[in-house]
């Protein structure tokens, strides 16, 4: 793709961000993008945001669970960058006019102690790596019309990245088997979901080698502090106004999430 039309689709998904609109599949305009100019387009999206003051503070890792795999018809995970204003607390009410179409996924989030990148980081290496873990919502939010999406249109539009909430505990990793624990989702106090770790490739740990090793070839990696999302362990609901959301997960506790 030319430098010129990657600028030109970044800025189209920045504008959408910004101004609460959906754009038309990037894919349907655009057959021929690949995932490596998606990456390009996603670049210059975040770029934008950096220019209005956001600071990276993390990456999520999208596309881990086999059903979404299926659905995008690509067999291999994303990922998009976590910003500071992207940050929720804990029980905090989300305004639904700051989204364009929320679903919520719950997921294991990572806080790395120590700089990790790639390549050959093994899952040993990440939990040395790992200052805690937690139970968290992504929020995820597409601003590609009706989430007519491919592998395609959401690496450009930052892995469809929203916002994110942390739960309120910070567990060592080490204390508990991130495979096999359970998740129950509730929304509006029904289980809507349940799953568990392996969801996530098998393991949030394989997911976050993969991430480190995956920037590990593209010359960044994870630094000391970096919040990660390693992926939802079961489907993502959509969101309206009225709508509390809790994810409980075995040996983590939970985390819960509200829309106005």
């Amino acid at each position: 793709m030319e430098i010129s039309l990657i600028h030109q689709l970044g800025d189209e998904l920045y504008t959408g961000l910004r101004h609460r609109q959906v754009v038309a599949p990037l894919t349907e305009r655009h057959p021929t993008m690949t995932i490596e100019d998606a990456y390009q387009v996603q670049q210059r999206m975040i770029s934008r945001r950096l220019q209005d003051g956001d600071r990276v503070i993390g990456k999520k890792i999208g596309v881990t669970s086999r059903a979404v795999m299926n659905m995008l018809g690509v067999f291999q995970p994303d990922f998009g960058y976590l910003l500071d204003a992207m940050v929720v607390n804990e029980g905090e009410s989300i305004d639904m006019s700051t989204l364009i179409q929320p679903k919520a996924e719950g997921e294991i989030a990572f806080v790395m102690k120590r700089d990790l990148s790639g390549p050959g980081v093994t899952n040993a290496d990440v939990l040395a790596a790992t200052e805690c873990v937690m139970p968290c919502f992504e929020i995820v939010d597409s601003r590609v019309r009706d989430w007519k999406i491919k592998i395609q249109d959401t690496v450009a539009d930052n892995a469809s990245c929203g916002v994110f909430v942390l739960g309120d505990r910070a567990i060592d990793p080490r204390r508990i088997d991130l495979s096999t624990c359970g998740m129950v989702l509730e929304k509006n106090g029904e289980i809507v979901a349940t799953g568990a770790g392996a969801a996530a490739l098998g393991s949030p740990l394989n997911a976050v080698a993969w991430l480190a090793n995956t920037l590990g070839r593209l010359g960044e990696g994870l630094a000391a502090g970096d919040i990660v999302l390693s992926g939802a362990l079961a489907a993502m609901f959509p969101a309206q106004a009225g709508d509390n959301f809790r994810v409980s997960i075995g040996g983590l506790g939970g985390c819960s999430v509200r829309f106005h």
